[in-house]
């Protein structure tokens, strides 16, 4: 059984252009007409946003000294402040079970945080095996309750769980030299993939062993991965840089200067979104990368598609479509 700390809920918390296709290095331009429809949103804070996900209960989204805010009917409303032990550790990434009523976030000083949007009910994770190392990114398969549950470590390590983040399950490895993994993401309960900051990707069917694939003369940091399958995997970086792996090589495709954050691709490759430096967006139409107008100039850090797509950043910026 699991010693989670006590339940808190959000009753008792605080609740308180120029735009471009591009087909490998270069931009031409579009009109208005052509661009999406990008709108800035209020928010209830002006820390910085680094993660954001879709549940049950709308989008969410966590940040800085601990906030989570999440977006309603009526707008968007803080629903924690303090991150999941109430100290105000900052958060820099969220992750969603497979039925989406489970918000995982983790982040500064070890933090890790399950939150059940359909109770309002909080579990504290924090410092496994008395680990309290920041963390910058989380990912979850299964579902509420019984999810495998894996952990991007500043110092190199890769945490992972598969009794959902109880007490004595969490085991870790260093799957590289030792550099920040930066992200990572999984397609399935076992399989997925993770990037650090010595410009590697690696690879794992287990949720144990991480085999290096790739990438060769990358010369940019890696920021975010999408893994969809054994042979398709999306990662973006530093110079607005998106890598595509099919399964026999890595294609890269140049975007321009900004430093690219996140990146969320369908699985049938159809459609994506790319979000990073001074407001930048990028889409994917299944063949082509195409830049978006914005009405930001802030970093953008993180992006999740859907209905709206939604991103957030720096200064606790929104911007939806």
């Amino acid at each position: 059984m699991s010693d989670q700390r006590p339940t808190l809920t959000r009753r008792t918390a605080l609740r308180t252009l120029a735009a471009g296709v591009v087909a490998g290095t270069a931009a031409t331009g579009v009109t208005a007409a052509e661009e999406a429809g990008w709108t800035g949103a209020e928010t209830p804070t002006g820390n910085t946003l680094h993660g954001v996900v879709r549940t049950v209960d709308g989008v969410y989204a966590v940040g800085g000294g601990g906030v989570v805010i999440r977006r309603t009917d009526a707008g968007w409303e803080k629903v924690l402040d303090g991150g999941p032990t109430g100290n105000g550790n900052s958060l820099y990434g969220a992750g969603v079970t497979d039925d989406r009523e489970r918000l995982w976030f983790v982040g500064s000083s070890g933090a890790i945080g399950e939150y059940d949007v359909t109770t309002d009910g909080l579990m504290d994770h924090s410092a496994p095996n008395d680990v309290t190392n920041n963390f910058n990114d989380v990912a979850v398969r299964g579902p509420a309750g019984e999810a495998n549950v894996y952990v991007a470590g500043d110092s190199g390590k890769i945490y992972s769980s598969f009794e959902n983040g109880e007490t004595g399950t969490w085991d870790a490895v260093t799957p590289g030299s030792g550099s920040n993994v930066n992200a990572l993401d999984f397609f399935d309960d076992r399989a997925g993939h993770a990037v650090d900051g010595n410009k590697t990707v690696f690879e794992t069917a287990d949720g144990g062993v991480y085999e290096r694939t790739g990438i060769a003369d990358a010369n940019v940091n890696f920021y975010g991965v999408d893994s969809d399958g054994v042979d398709d995997v999306w990662v973006c970086g530093g110079g607005a840089t998106v890598f595509r792996w099919n399964g026999s090589g890595w294609r890269t495709t140049d975007l321009g200067d900004a430093s690219l954050r996140d990146i969320e691709v369908a699985d049938a490759g159809d459609t994506g979104l790319a979000v990073g430096g001074g407001g930048a967006v990028f889409e994917f139409d299944g063949h082509e990368w195409r830049q978006r107008d914005t009405p930001t100039g802030q970093n953008l850090k993180a992006v999740v598609r859907g209905e709206p797509d939604v991103a957030v950043g720096a200064g606790g910026t929104v911007i939806e479509r």
